[in-house]
């Protein structure tokens, strides 16, 4: 390797190391805010209801053992050593856990199994699954038994339910317990005034998404450093100054003690150390807006120290003042920097917030591109992470529910209830699904699956089970919300599947319209007509319906079909699949375009650019003309000269059309000709483009069940009158649009 070739890799390594530090740094105002505030309520809520544990200094070394062990491995261990690398082509979160089985098998009922999907997957990942280990019997039984398959999406909805419901108690358990850390100094403070105070700081929070994880990120990761060095110094003076011995709780001895000791009380006090983990999920649902390393690199060198020290510290106090439980963190807070800390520890709850948001946005998104979820809004805040992103009505959705929740309950303790049985569903999802990861993607034996499953998941079923007895004091809200979510995604995942169904059986073959040409007196005017529909053979059936009442369509047809790979990214080359219907005189063609769920969807000025520009290349390719006949070709040169070393210019039959930021530019040889075929598709293009859609609406047929009724009438046309309309969705102008409507009976 030469000098300069040395000195170019040398340059690209130092590059990645600067952009990992960069993306560790915004992690830190993302990803470990719910994470890192959970000190200041953990310790309150564990001995809330049992005042008495709190007396025995074996209990508080218990309760510091446990809270020590379960954050090294859970956090440590599972998530950060395994569960980060089960991401889905870097997308994480437990629907992405769903969308890599899906593409690995047949074990989902997102019909995604195909080879294209395969080819994709291998150009968005260079791992190699190697060859299978193990029999694939659990493979085959979820194949065999469409069952299986259908609870188990039900069961990864719930999951997904789950963390969606986490968004809604992350910001308010966060800022009510900092808001009511004044209390400390400000005994006589109304509990109105700092509900009001709370929703206000919830307000900015909300408030402040629009400006995207990238700019929210590093507005936020001062705070969330500082809040980490405050509780680091903190927690290393009240360890030398009240109780050094308190390190020998970090022996796992002093959990079996602790168990054996305080017994059902015991067990019954998991319910509020769970609260130590909470935020680990979003560390792994907020990968699509960082990197493994990145997070990998934020959490062990600086999270979890710095929280490790942070309880230790608190513990120590605790076993000097045992009167002092009830918000024993501001307690622990040495008077001269009392309301410095304060002041941090408030702007870092408004932080802590914002990782579940982000998640809650990532994890929508994912759910919306797999059609498991009403369409919504999809703002891509950032152009080098595509994984960053901000969705308007979720957000404002959010702030409304976390509004209602703190003016609603106001009681910490039976928020972090909630919080708690929450935060562990989500985690006992996530331990299961990588079971079938580990099985049937990583390829590894049975036995390796088991042992994950049984040294983590034991851990969180404990803490699950404990969980369950809090049902009554707040426990009800996660359940009724993930319930409420579970039902709009399942509902809107199956009346889309009856809706595109009715299309599919109902498809016209265009030979039969073509065929009633003469007698219906179809005409073709000028443009270039884009129909849009769900099926990739034949005519949808409103198109139909349209030739019959209006017997005339475009001089150049195109289907459109427009399908959600479970993939986070389709490449360029990759994306668009277009193919002729019929004899070249009839001028239809069939355009299927493929998107990740992370891809950007561009606007129909872009779209219609970049589609015409693949249209002319399928030409050329057909034709296979080449130069000789004057074919236009698509490059990037921009008035240089091309490698004949002839000159090329840009077409100058449709002025405006091609701008020079474009990706593909038409150019041809001077003093040559276009070919037909593409001159007609240029001319059409001048003439202009016409989008055509149905407007559906979708009803039960009258055989159906009166279940079916209810879901299909009621909840499934509830939410499609809601939500954003396709074209919106879709970014169609709405001066040229057209659309058809039609009653399916599904």
């Amino acid at each position: 390797m030469d000098l300069e070739s040395q000195t170019r890799s040398r340059e690209s390594r130092l590059k990645a190391y600067k952009a990992t530090l960069c993306l560790a740094y915004q992690s830190f105002g993302v990803v470990y805010g719910d994470l890192s505030i959970s000190p200041i309520y953990v310790y309150t809520n564990t001995f809330s209801e049992r005042s008495h544990l709190v007396e025995d200094d074996d209990a508080i070394l218990g309760v510091l053992s446990l809270v020590f062990w379960t954050l090294t491995l859970i956090p440590l261990c599972k998530y950060i050593i395994f569960v980060l690398g089960a991401d889905d082509n870097g997308e994480g979160g437990t629907f992405a856990l769903y969308s890599l089985l899906c593409r690995h098998s047949k074990m989902g009922l997102l019909n995604t199994y195909n080879a294209v999907h395969e080819r994709l997957s291998a150009c968005n990942s260079d791992k190699s699954l190697g060859e299978p280990k193990t029999n694939s019997t659990i493979q085959q039984f979820f194949e065999k038994y469409k069952s299986s398959r259908v609870l188990l999406f039900l069961f990864v909805v719930l999951g997904t339910s789950m963390v969606i419901g986490d968004g809604i108690l992350t910001p308010t358990m966060s800022v009510l317990s900092a808001v009511y850390g004044i209390k400390t100094k400000v005994p006589h403070l109304h509990e109105d005034h700092a509900v009001l105070i709370a929703c206000l700081f919830l307000v900015v929070v909300f408030a402040l998404q629009h400006y995207g994880t990238h700019r929210v990120g590093f507005l936020f990761a001062p705070i969330l450093i500082a809040w980490l060095l405050c509780i680091s110094g903190i927690g290393i003076y009240n360890l030398i100054h009240w109780n050094p011995s308190i390190v020998r709780a970090l022996s796992p001895y002093y959990v079996y003690h602790f168990f054996a000791k305080t017994g059902r009380a015991g067990w019954s006090s998991l319910g509020g150390i769970v609260l130590c983990i909470t935020g680990a999920e979003a560390m792994f649902a907020d990968l699509g807006h960082f990197s493994q390393l990145s997070i990998r690199l934020a959490f062990t060198v600086v999270v979890y120290p710095s929280l490790i020290v942070a309880y230790m510290g608190e513990a120590a106090y605790l076993s000097r003042h045992k009167e002092k439980f009830h918000r024993s963190f501001y307690r622990a807070i040495p008077e001269p920097v009392f309301w410095p800390v304060f002041v941090i520890a408030t702007l870092a709850t408004t932080v802590g917030c914002q990782a579940i948001i982000s998640a809650t946005f990532s994890i929508i998104s994912q759910c919306r591109a797999l059609k498991c979820f009403p369409r919504v809004k999809i703002i891509h805040t950032s152009s080098q992470i595509h994984g960053q992103i901000y969705i308007p009505e979720v957000n404002w959705i959010l702030m409304v529910l976390c509004l209602t929740i703190v003016i609603g309950f106001r009681d910490t303790n039976m928020i972090g209830n909630a919080y708690g049985l929450a935060v562990i569903s989500v985690m006992l999802v996530t331990t299961c699904l990588m079971f079938l990861v580990i099985v049937t993607v990583w390829r590894q034996s049975v036995f390796v699956g088991i042992l994950f499953v049984v040294i983590f998941g034991s851990i969180e079923l404990l803490y699950f089970t404990a969980c369950l007895t809090k049902i009554h004091k707040g426990g009800w809200l996660p359940l009724l919300l993930s319930l409420l979510m579970l039902t709009v995604m399942s509902i809107w995942h199956y009346g889309t599947l009856k809706k595109e169904a009715f299309e599919s059986q109902n498809r016209v073959h265009l030979e039969k319209i073509l065929g009633l040409g003469p007698s219906l007196g179809i005409v073709r005017v000028p443009g270039i007509g884009l129909i849009y529909s769900n099926i990739t053979t034949g005519a949808p059936p409103m198109f139909s319906h349209f030739v019959t009442n209006f017997p005339a369509f475009h001089q150049i047809l195109i289907f459109v079909s427009i399908q959600s790979m479970t993939v986070p990214k389709v490449p360029a080359y990759e994306r668009f699949l277009i193919s002729r219907v019929g004899p070249p005189e009839f001028h239809l063609y069939r355009c299927v375009i493929r998107y990740g769920y992370k891809d950007a969807r561009k606007d129909s000025y872009h779209f219609e650019n970049e589609l015409i520009a693949k249209m002319v290349e399928f030409l050329r390719d057909e034709s296979n003309e080449g130069s000789e006949d004057g074919l236009n070709q698509l490059t990037s040169w921009t008035g240089s000269e091309n490698p004949s070393g002839q000159e090329v210019e840009l077409v100058a039959t449709s002025p405006g059309i091609w701008s020079e930021a474009e990706c593909h530019q038409m150019v041809r040889y001077r003093g040559m000709v276009m070919s037909k075929a593409v001159k007609e598709v240029v001319e059409a293009r001048d003439a202009g483009v016409a989008y055509m859609m149905g407007h559906t609406c979708v009803k039960a047929s009258n055989t159906s069940s009166a279940i079916k009724k209810f879901a299909i009438d009621v909840l499934y046309g509830f939410l499609r009158q809601n939500c954003r309309r396709p074209a919106v969705a879709l970014g169609l102008p709405h001066t040229s649009l057209i659309e058809v409507g039609m009653l399916y009976h599904v």
